[in-house]
């Protein structure tokens, strides 16, 4: 089974962030084996990283991606012998140069500067729908 880690900077700074990432954390559970890894803002994830995982680092000059792409880029690494995709949040000020290098590829959610809650939210539920997608169910529209 496919492990997906998530590796961020800080907490959340809101309730109903972590109830939405409790609840996409729970769903994700009939897919994929699901880690979280929470470091101090400020705190290098380069240490966090998975060695043999896919790792993917969440920057705003990463390549954009629709649904249906990010399900087909887990797809793809999953049916490529990778047993792990590991994606990464930076805190307030993002990831350092050095973060983004030790990892496999940038991904944007948009150009727009999100707080880093927000993001843990959007991540979650994307990677849920990706499975979706690949699984052919009928949460994704």
């Amino acid at each position: 089974m496919l492990t997906i880690t998530v590796i961020a900077a800080g907490k959340t700074s809101e309730r109903w962030q972590d109830e939405a990432c409790d609840e996409y954390i729970k769903r994700l559970g009939a897919f994929c084996k699901f880690r979280l890894i929470q470091i101090k803002e400020g705190e290098s994830a380069i240490p966090k990283l998975p060695a043999k995982a896919y790792k993917i680092a969440l920057c705003v000059e990463g390549v954009e991606l629709d649904s249906p792409g990010l399900a087909s880029l887990i797809d793809r690494t999953a049916s490529r012998g990778i047993s792990e995709i590991a994606f990464v949040i930076g805190g307030s000020d993002g990831l350092t140069e050095e973060e983004k290098a030790a990892c496999d590829l940038r991904l944007s959610f948009s150009r727009l500067t999100f707080p880093h809650g927000m993001i843990r939210v959007f991540l979650l539920e994307q990677i849920y729908r990706a499975f979706t997608i690949i699984k052919g169910l009928k949460y994704h529209k």
